[in-house]
């Protein structure tokens, strides 16, 4: 031992001499402030089956993504303003339907924000619509052609989330991905400070960086007028235009990959880079939580999963502790330090920031070595870079050179079939003259922190992974008046409670065409749920169903093996059997396109019917009010896929006593 002591000093010397410098340096002064690491809900109903979740399940999960110093600790909050539409995984309702009423009981959004505040009441909040009620447009289409309308329609949702959640909405967007108008921009800004929301500020445009930049470099009051400047996916770049304008700039909608260790490493470097590369300052992540079907568009894409509401599974997944390396030694607040003295490119491959207090008597520094091919995006920057692993020498200059110890924070994702180790807390890193040495390795990240804060979060392991139970049924009592039904997968149309006397009901609500987002899907013209499993072969789905008088639908459906959803909804295959007033029709497609038979059938409007689907192997038999109105053979038809319900058009109609068995 005598004789291994001596080597292994010299190779800790050898190490330290052969390291390269990274300077830390406070009296460069400091960049910009940095405004929060957050989380989408919606853009697609993404959240979806969250607040179906049992309890304590549903309470464990919502401590790991908003809950400080425990699990991702999220900062921010965006989410969409329902209109009713189809925005990638489903519909979102709207507060304000018809002009005539407002509801702000509607959906899940604000209860999910109010579970938000809850544990972190310093979080900021974002919201952003995808889409809008019909009535929006004036019969054009288009949202901005009373922009003082559709701004009335935003302020109206902002106060509701006030007089009735007592929800701050900080940021507000303009249309998502979508073309922007700047005389609405400034109606908005108008109205609200109308209604007394001056403090709400305006992030534009949801987009990319070149039309709303130059717009604002032509126009000093719109330059003014929007508060941030928010890009989807700009790949960890920015453009000089945006940078030279001052405003902060975000990355409003990132991340966009499977939540594996690619996807935790993916997030890492993002959360790095996008400073680094781009001077953003705030990273919004899509999505939140993967709390819809599996094989949805993007399913797994969430920062962590839970789509098992039925009995309670979920999945921290890596990107939740990538998150908390970043989020649980900052603030929102807080300032980078510059370019070059602070904030750079590691030696050898790999970033580093550092972020100090407004005070400046805490500091923050997080490295990231992500490889190439182990942090893809799905919607970043193609480009290969090289990282190796590498020693660095911390140099702290100035007042940081005060700092004795820092606290150390580790991750490092395998991707040889070893475990991969998250947010392990290591031994304190001491600084001796100002200097420490360190070590990073490939797909690793290092938080070194002044703050004694920090941990990871745990609670006991969830129940197993249990696939959709059969039978299911469904009478909706038990429910609140406007609650969404459970389960139900709203890809087009909007389905909410109904509560008359002792029953309730499921109704789907929309009398009109909206203003779309997916067009093709919404153009459909009719209003569509998918729900179970999507390896569902042989099925038996069937409910109660009443379409009313006034404003009724001109029919309803019920579906097996139901294959798209999402922007392809309206493509959908499957075997449906349509109930219309005067017939029936089995499509194996949801248009009915492909009409396998038809026949007679009469029933009135205000009065309960019953529709039964049956489906095994080829064999399909479709019952009305429990006779058989067609049985046959259908070899066209796909194998496998969701059991599915709706309307034929968009208009009233009232659902009950859903069942699903497998046969």
């Amino acid at each position: 031992m005598a004789r291994i002591l001596p080597f292994l000093c010299f190779l800790c010397f050898i190490r330290w001499i052969c390291a390269d410098t990274i300077t830390f340096d406070s009296s460069q002064g400091y960049g910009r402030r940095f405004d929060g690491i957050g989380g989408l809900s919606g853009g697609g109903a993404t959240s979806k089956l969250l607040i179906s979740y049992p309890e304590p399940q549903r309470s464990e999960i919502l401590d790991f993504l908003f809950k400080p110093n425990f699990g991702a600790s999220l900062q921010m909050l965006k989410v969409e303003i329902g209109g009713d539409i189809q925005s990638t995984d489903g519909s979102e309702a709207s507060h304000m339907r018809y002009t005539w009423e407002e509801n702000y009981e509607r959906g899940y959004e604000w209860w999910l924000m109010e579970e938000a505040k809850k544990r972190n009441p310093n979080i900021r909040l974002y919201g952003l619509p995808w889409g809008f009620p019909g009535w929006v447009g004036e019969g054009t289409g288009d949202p901005y052609h009373n922009g003082y309308k559709t701004a009335d329609y935003i302020a109206r949702w902002i106060n509701g989330a006030k007089t009735k959640h007592n929800l701050t909405i900080h940021f507000i967007g303009i249309w998502n991905e979508n073309h922007y108008d700047i005389s609405y921009i400034k109606a908005l800004r108008k109205t609200l400070d109308n209604y007394g929301f001056n403090k709400t500020k305006i992030v534009a445009a949801d987009g990319k960086w070149d039309n709303i930049v130059n717009d604002m470099k032509k126009d000093k009051e719109l330059k003014k007028i929007v508060h941030a400047i928010g890009c989807h996916y700009p790949g960890t770049q920015s453009t000089n235009d945006a940078q030279s304008l001052g405003n902060p700039l975000w990355s409003s909608e990132d991340f966009c990959q499977k939540n594996t260790e690619v996807g935790g490493a993916c997030w890492a470097r993002v959360l790095n880079r996008n400073y680094v590369h781009g001077y953003m300052t705030s990273t919004i992540a899509w999505d939140l939580i993967a709390s819809y079907y599996k094989d949805l568009p993007g399913w797994d894409m969430g920062l962590m999963t839970a789509k098992e509401p039925w009995n309670g599974y979920y999945v921290v997944s890596p990107p939740i502790w990538t998150s908390a390396h970043t989020t649980q030694f900052t603030s929102v607040g807080w300032d980078y330090l510059k370019h070059g003295s602070g904030v750079g490119t590691l030696p050898k491959g790999g970033t580093y920031v550092a972020l100090a207090n407004p005070r400046r008597d805490q500091l923050t520094i997080i490295m990231e070595t992500m490889t190439f091919e182990h942090s893809k995006c799905v919607w970043d920057q193609k480009t290969p870079f090289k990282v190796e692993p590498q020693n660095v020498t911390l140099v702290l200059k100035d007042k940081l050179a005060n700092i004795n110890v820092m606290n150390m924070w580790f991750t490092e994702l395998r991707f040889d079939g070893k475990n991969s180790t998250y947010f392990e807390q290591k031994k304190p890193l001491k600084f001796i003259n100002g200097a420490a040495n360190v070590f990073i390795d490939l797909n690793q990240i290092i938080t070194l922190t002044t703050l004694n804060t920090g941990n990871k979060g745990s609670h006991p392991p969830p129940p197993q992974h249990v696939a959709f139970p059969l039978p299911f049924s469904d009478n909706y009592e038990g429910y609140r008046m406007h609650q969404e039904p459970n389960y139900l997968s709203q890809q087009t149309g909007s389905f909410e409670v109904i509560l008359d006397g002792n029953n309730g009901f499921a109704r789907q609500m929309l009398t009109q065409m909206p203003i779309p987002w997916c067009k093709d899907a919404d153009d459909m013209q009719k209003a569509y749920n998918i729900f179970g499993d999507y390896t569902w072969a042989d099925i038996l789905v069937g409910f109660d169903f009443r379409i009313p008088k006034v404003n009724g639908s001109s029919g309803v459906f019920v579906g097996a093996r139901s294959t798209k959803a999402g922007c392809g909804s309206a493509s959908t295959s499957g075997i449906f059997f349509f109930a219309l007033p005067d017939r029936f029709e089995i499509a194996t497609d949801v248009r009915r396109n492909h009409v396998v038979q038809t026949g007679t059938l009469s029933y009135s409007s205000d009065s309960w019917h019953n529709i039964s689907l049956h489906v095994k192997g080829t064999s399909v038999t479709a019952k009305f009010d429990q006779k058989t109105v067609y049985s046959g053979t259908i070899t066209s038809g796909p194998s496998a896929g969701w059991a599915a319900l709706g309307t034929d058009s968009y208009g009233l109609a009232d659902f009950d006593n859903l069942e699903i068995n497998s046969t």
